[in-house]
């Protein structure tokens, strides 16, 4: 005959989902029918936390997509108020800390800057402005110069001369004095060659500038705008000055460097008949000169703000007070130059467009839905970290409960194969 193992096995099950995990509940196998009636409890019980553990992973997921979008939107409104405040020429607050090496005077208007490019009696710079000097405007009619379009530090103002100071530092005199052409036919008339290849001397600049008692000595730059390669992308929308809509760096968490003020190619405020239809491609200054000088330069507050931002720098980056990187790995130490020759100071009416008031309503608006922003980007963490908690448990009691019932359903196979027949 066959004997029944009658054994009784320690396993719990909760009645209840909110009771602790399966530990010990009293299960008779002496069921003549050989059903376990507490196997499709097991099986409703662990269908249950398996239930639980997708709800939430689910609400994880949920929490986790709203905190990125939520960034993405702040983000967005960062970008906004960088440009509303570099169209305001908001570059920095009254607070902003001086460096030690900062060289303190007063702000250069045109008349000043055109003073010191006449200085550099012996440079092409000093004989174009020469001309138009004691010519007038009829001097830019003449063959030999009608297609010049100005010198560098002529065709930009910057609102701030602290600022005025490091962006002429960064190109330096001789890019400061450079003339502007628009096509290479005024560029070729400029300077003329015999059949030696030597400079002739009785023509050109040359020629025009002993005319007037301004020998030129030495190489000097002309830049001609159509062979510059110009910027390509967007224009900030409904911006007077036609700023270009650059992307903001952005560090490896996806924020704004602290400190990050703006880009030096829309921090010059251009006259506005040269924002429009200069070189023959139809494009104006900002897109092709000052974009081919400064590129994507950065400006920050301080120079700490810009080597905490180094992972974002590709095209150097100045600091108001004093810091500068030409280019990447590119370091300029030292005191800050006495900068003569610089850009000259824009006027508080050229400098702000019409709209001031109306932008400066926007950019507090902006803030306060930013401040608004950052709540919910606190709350939904909080839920997340709440919920990531609450998943860590219910995991946790899931495992304990497989465990449990694996070995509860072994015990059970266990007791129900029947004992050898002896023979008799």
């Amino acid at each position: 005959m066959f004997h029944q193992n009658n054994m009784q096995l320690a396993i719990r099950i909760p009645s209840s989902p909110a009771q602790d995990s399966p530990q010990n509940i009293q299960v008779d196998q002496s069921d003549k029918n050989g059903s376990y009636p507490h196997a499709e409890y097991i099986f409703n019980y662990s269908k249950k936390l398996e239930e639980d553990l997708h709800m939430f992973g689910m609400k994880i997921k949920q929490h986790e997509d709203n905190i990125k979008f939520l960034k993405t939107q702040k983000n967005k409104l960062d970008e906004s108020i960088l440009d509303l405040q570099v169209i305001l020429g908001k570059y920095h607050s009254s607070g902003t800390p001086v460096g030690e090496n900062e060289v303190h005077s007063h702000s250069q208007n045109d008349e000043e800057t055109m003073e010191q490019i006449m200085r550099q009696e012996k440079s092409a710079a000093s004989i174009i402005c020469k001309l138009s000097t004691h010519h007038g405007l009829q001097a830019y009619n003449l063959m030999l110069t009608k297609d010049v379009l100005g010198i560098v530090a002529r065709l930009g103002k910057v609102d701030d001369d602290n600022l005025s100071r490091l962006l002429s530092e960064y190109l330096g005199m001789e890019t400061m004095l450079a003339i502007v052409c628009r096509t290479y036919e005024g560029v070729k008339v400029l300077e003329t060659y015999d059949k030696e290849g030597c400079i002739n001397k009785s023509l050109g600049l040359h020629g025009l500038g002993a005319s007037i008692g301004r020998n030129l000595d030495g190489r000097f730059l002309v830049i001609c705008l159509e062979h510059l390669r110009p910027y390509a992308g967007d224009f900030i929308a409904n911006d007077p000055q036609r700023r270009l809509d650059l992307l903001k760096p952005r560090l490896p968490n996806g924020e704004c460097p602290p400190g990050f003020l703006g880009f030096a190619v829309n921090m010059i405020n251009i006259d506005s008949t040269h924002l429009f239809c200069l070189a023959a491609n139809g494009y104006g200054l900002r897109e092709t000169l000052f974009y081919s000088l400064f590129s994507r330069l950065q400006v920050y507050k301080t120079r700490a703000d810009m080597l905490q931002a180094l992972p974002c720098i590709s095209d150097g980056a100045v600091s108001l007070d004093g810091g500068m990187i030409k280019a990447t790995g590119v370091f300029c130490l030292g005191n800050q130059e006495d900068v003569q020759l610089r850009f000259p100071k824009a006027s508080m009416k050229s400098s702000l467009p019409e709209n001031y008031i109306e932008s400066e309503r926007q950019i507090k608006e902006l803030k306060w839905k930013k401040e608004k922003m950052i709540e919910d980007i606190r709350r939904e963490q909080a839920l997340l970290d709440n919920t990531k908690v609450n998943f860590d448990r219910k995991k946790a009691e899931f495992l304990k409960f497989l465990t449990e019932s694996s070995s509860y359903a072994a015990q059970q196979q266990l007791s129900a194969k029947p004992e050898r027949l002896t023979p008799r």
